[in-house]
């Protein structure tokens, strides 16, 4: 994945998902990297945009759908 800045909520929903998929990755690797900065991120977007709370559960799959089932 390239890393970009959270712009929309469809860019927050995105890298919950990612987040999600990289949960367990291993220490000193590319992916806890991306985790690490994709954190950062999202921390980033979250106090710019108030507090938002869990995305809803649908919209998340509903995102996911659009982009991993093309």
């Amino acid at each position: 994945m390239t890393i970009k800045p959270i712009r929309t909520e469809e860019d927050y929903h995105m890298a919950l998902i990612r987040i999600k998929l990289l949960e367990d990755a291993k220490s000193d690797t590319p992916e806890a990297d991306e985790l690490e900065v994709l954190n950062i991120l999202i921390e980033h977007y979250e106090r710019e945009n108030a507090p938002m709370g869990m995305p809803d559960p649908i919209d998340s799959i509903k995102i996911f759908n659009k982009y991993f089932n093309e």
